[in-house]
C-alpha cells in the first residue's frame, strides 16, 4: 500500500456519489433495488464506524422516467416533471432503507444559486455541518424541478466535488460505469490502461478524458469527473473514481486497495469555489 492509499484509509468525512447508470438495471432503467439496499448498507457500516458520509445520488429524472413511461428523449418540462416524481421516490426508499440498519437520512436537494449566493451558500454549510452533528446522513441531488441551465451545475461530479468541498470532506468517491481514469478510450481502444494515480491534474488530464457518457441515463462523462477531481483536491480532498457495478467497491478503496484513479489532493490556499461554477 502506498503512502497516498495509507491516507484515505483514515478518511473521516467522505462524499460518495453514485450515477444514475450504477443505480438502475440497464434493460429497464427501473431501480436495482438489491444494489440500492447494498450501498445502504454499506454507508450504514461506515457511519457505525464513527465515519461521516455524505451521498450525493443521481437517479430522480431515470425513476421519475421510467414511473411514467417515459423515453430517453424528453422536453425540459417533462424532465423537470420526471424528477418531481422520481425524487419523492428515491427519497422514500432510501429512507426506508437507511431506516432498517437504524440509520437517519435526509435529503438535500441544490442549484447553482445555492453556492454563488454566499448567504446561501453559508446556510446550506451550516446544515451540513449540523446534519452531521445530529448523526444524520445528508442526500444530496440537484433540484433538477427548478433547475434551468442557468441554474444547473450540470452534472452531480461537480455537484458531488462542491459538497466535498463546502463540507471540508476528506474524501470524494465517484462511482461510476467505468474503472477510472485511462489513457484513452477502452471502449474503442484495447490498448487503453488504466491510470492508479494523480498526483495533480494538469492540461495532460483534462486533455485526456473524454466529454461523452457511455450511459443514456447518466450526464457526466470523463471530462466532468476531471473537472470534479480539479475542484476537490484544490480544497484539499483526495478523490477516487471507480465502477459502481459492484457496490462493495467502496470498502476496498478505504481499506487502501488500489481500485480505480485516486486523485491526491493539492490543497489550494487560494481556491475559490465561484470559480468552479
Amino acid at each position: 500500500m502506498d503512502s497516498f492509499r495509507k491516507n484515505i484509509t483514515k478518511a473521516k468525512r467522505i462524499v460518495i456519489k453514485i450515477g444514475s447508470s450504477s443505480l438502475t438495471h440497464k434493460e429497464t432503467k427501473r431501480l436495482d433495488l438489491l444494489k440500492l439496499e447494498k450501498l445502504v448498507r454499506i454507508i450504514a457500516d461506515l457511519h457505525n464506524s464513527k465515519k461521516e458520509v455524505i451521498l450525493v445520488s443521481s437517479g430522480a429524472i431515470a425513476v421519475g422516467r421510467a414511473k411514467m413511461g417515459l423515453s430517453a428523449k424528453m422536453s425540459l418540462s417533462k424532465k423537470q416533471a420526471c424528477a418531481a416524481v422520481g425524487q419523492a421516490q428515491l427519497i422514500s426508499i432510501y429512507q426506508r432503507i437507511f431506516s432498517e440498519y437504524n440509520q437517519t437520512a435526509a435529503q438535500v436537494l441544490m442549484t447553482k444559486n445555492t453556492i454563488t449566493n454566499e448567504v446561501s451558500r453559508k446556510n446550506a454549510e451550516n446544515t451540513f455541518s449540523e446534519l452531521l452533528n445530529l448523526g444524520v446522513i445528508p442526500i444530496v441531488n440537484e433540484n433538477d424541478t427548478v433547475s434551468t441551465d442557468e441554474i444547473k451545475f450540470g452534472d452531480n461530479d461537480r455537484l458531488s466535488a462542491i459538497v466535498a468541498a463546502i463540507t471540508g470532506a476528506d474524501l470524494l468517491i465517484l462511482l461510476s460505469d467505468i474503472d477510472g481514469l485511462y489513457t484513452d478510450d477502452p471502449n474503442v481502444n484495447r490498448n487503453a490502461k488504466l491510470i492508479h494515480t494523480v498526483e495533480k491534474v494538469t492540461d495532460k488530464y483534462k486533455h485526456m478524458a473524454k466529454s461523452t457518457s457511455s450511459s443514456d441515463v447518466g450526464t457526466g462523462g470523463m471530462a466532468a469527473k476531471i473537472a470534479a477531481a480539479s475542484i476537490a483536491t484544490s480544497a484539499g480532498c483526495d478523490m477516487v473514481i471507480a465502477n459502481g457495478d459492484d457496490v462493495l467497491t467502496i470498502s476496498s478503496i478505504l481499506e487502501g486497495n488500489d481500485v480505480g484513479t485516486l486523485f491526491v489532493n493539492n490543497e489550494d490556499r487560494e481556491f475559490d469555489i465561484n470559480e468552479c461554477l
